[in-house]
C-alpha cells in the first residue's frame, strides 16, 4: 500500500459530521497529479478525457490549471451536448452515435458555431450523418478512430473498436468522406488500450507482468509505425487535420514522443484509482475517495459497514472491486467482498473502531464512482472546504 496521504485518525475527524457513505476528493493529491500529468505528456496538448471525471465543475478546474488542457473527449454524444450547455467546447464524442435525435441535436449546435467532433469508423457512419446532415442543411465534424491493436500469434493484444487497421482503410473511407459535401474531417484518434488500460505490475503476479510488458514493448512499436504510416499517407493525399489524438493515462509516457500525434488524452490519472497503482511508468498519488460507515459489529474484528457495492466494469475481476486504504491492513471478507446494502471488514489493528466510524476506500475506475454519488466532498489540509455535483448531482445518466 502507499503511504497514507493522511492518517485515519484525521480523515475519521474530517468527515464526522458528512452523511455517509460518501465520496471525497484530496485537493493536494489532484493538484500532484496535475502536476504529474502535464510532465508526463511532454509538450503535447492535453484533452481531458470527461468518461474518468464526471463532474462539470472539476472539467473546468483542471482545464483551467494550464492553457495546455484543451478539449474534452466525451463518451457519448448527449454528454457532449450538455457540456456545450455548460459553457465547454473543443467536444470530441469518442465513441460512435447513431441515435438520430442525438445527431440531429449535435448537427445544430455545429451549425451555430459549436465545435463538436463525432468518431466514425465506416462508410454506414457516413451514409447516416450526411443523411441527417442533408435534412438540417448543416454538416457534421467528423474523426476517424483507427485500430492500434496488436494481433500477435494466438493472441488478440487490445480491444475490439474500430475495423480500420491499415493506411489503404483510412485512406479510403477519408475518399468517402470527401465526397459529401455534408461531412467535415476534423481529425484522427488511436487510442492505444492494451497499452494505457492494461496493468503490467499487479501485486502476486510476476510472470503475468513480466509477459505484459514484453507484450507492450512490441505492441508499441507496432503502433508507433502503424500511425506513422498513416499520417505519411494521408500526407501524400494532402490531407489537413485539426488534431491527432492518442494516448490514455497509461501510456502518455510513450504517446508523447510520437512527432505524428498532436494531443494526448488523460483522465484516470487525475483521480489516480487504484488500477493506476499497479502500473511501472506512472507516478500518481490517490486523490479520490468514497467512505463507508460501521453499522454493526457482528463479531470482534468484523466491522459490518452499510453500502460500499461500488463495483467497476469490464470483465469480472477481485481488482474491479473497491480496495480499502484506511484503516491500514483492513480486508474485505472473501465470501461477501463489497455488496449493495452491507460490507464486512476485517480488522485488527491499532485504530479503535466502533459505530459510525468510517471505512475509506478508492475504486477501480476513475469516474465511475461519481454515477454512486450526486456530491464530491472538497478537502483541503484536512478540512471540508466545499462540495462539486456530479453528472448524478446534475440530475444526468449517459449510459
Amino acid at each position: 500500500m502507499q503511504l497514507s496521504l493522511f492518517s485515519y485518525e484525521e480523515i475519521r475527524t474530517t468527515l464526522q459530521s458528512i452523511q455517509k457513505p460518501c465520496a471525497f476528493l484530496h485537493v493536494e493529491s489532484l493538484e500532484k497529479n496535475i502536476e504529474s500529468i502535464l510532465q508526463m505528456s511532454g509538450d503535447k496538448r492535453i484533452r481531458i478525457a470527461s468518461k474518468s471525471v464526471r463532474s462539470v465543475s472539476m472539467l473546468k478546474k483542471i482545464m483551467e490549471y494550464s492553457d495546455r488542457f484543451k478539449g474534452v473527449m466525451c463518451f457519448t454524444a448527449e454528454e457532449a451536448i450538455y457540456l456545450y450547455e455548460q459553457g465547454l467546447d473543443d467536444l470530441l464524442i469518442a465513441y460512435p452515435t447513431w441515435d438520430e435525435t442525438l445527431l440531429r441535436q449535435v448537427c445544430r449546435l455545429v451549425k451555430k458555431g459549436a465545435t463538436i467532433t463525432v468518431m466514425i469508423d465506416s462508410s454506414e457512419h457516413i451514409d447516416r450523418l450526411t443523411s441527417i446532415a442533408k435534412e438540417e442543411q448543416g454538416t457534421f465534424l467528423v474523426a476517424i478512430d483507427i485500430d492500434l491493436s496488436t494481433q500477435f500469434p494466438g493472441l488478440y493484444f487490445g480491444v475490439y473498436r474500430s475495423p480500420l487497421r491499415s493506411a489503404e482503410s483510412v485512406v479510403s473511407l477519408i475518399k468517402r468522406i470527401n465526397d459529401s459535401p455534408y461531412i467535415k474531417l476534423d481529425g484522427i484518434m488511436g487510442y492505444e488500450a492494451q497499452i494505457a488500460g492494461v496493468v503490467d505490475d499487479a501485486p502476486k503476479q510476476s510472470i503475468k507482468n513480466s509477459i505484459v510488458r514484453f507484450l507492450k514493448r512490441r505492441s508499441l512499436k507496432e503502433i508507433a509505425n502503424k500511425r506513422t504510416a498513416i499520417m505519411k499517407a494521408l500526407q501524400k493525399e494532402g490531407v489537413s487535420l485539426r488534431f491527432i489524438n492518442g494516448g490514455g493515462t497509461g501510456s502518455l509516457t510513450s504517446t508523447k514522443d510520437e512527432p505524428s500525434v498532436t494531443e494526448v488524452t488523460a483522465g484516470s490519472g487525475f483521480y489516480n484509482s487504484h488500477l493506476f497503482d499497479k502500473y511501472t511508468n506512472l507516478q500518481l498519488v490517490p486523490a479520490l475517495f468514497f467512505a463507508i460507515e460501521i453499522t454493526r459489529i457482528p463479531q470482534p474484528n468484523v466491522y459490518t459497514c452499510a453500502g460500499g457495492g461500488y463495483v467497476a466494469s469490464g470483465s469480472a475481476g477481485v481488482d474491479k472491486l473497491p480496495e480499502i486504504y484506511l484503516p491500514e491492513d483492513a480486508t474485505l471478507t472473501n465470501n461477501e467482498a463489497v455488496g449493495e446494502v452491507q460490507t464486512p471488514v476485517i480488522y485488527d489493528g491499532s485504530v479503535d473502531l466502533t459505530f459510525g466510524d468510517p471505512i475509506i476506500l478508492r475504486h477501480s475506475k476513475a469516474g465511475e464512482i461519481c454515477e454512486r454519488f450526486q456530491h464530491v466532498y472538497i478537502i483541503k489540509s484536512n478540512e471540508v472546504i466545499g462540495k462539486e455535483t456530479t453528472y448524478r448531482g446534475d440530475g444526468k445518466c449517459f449510459l
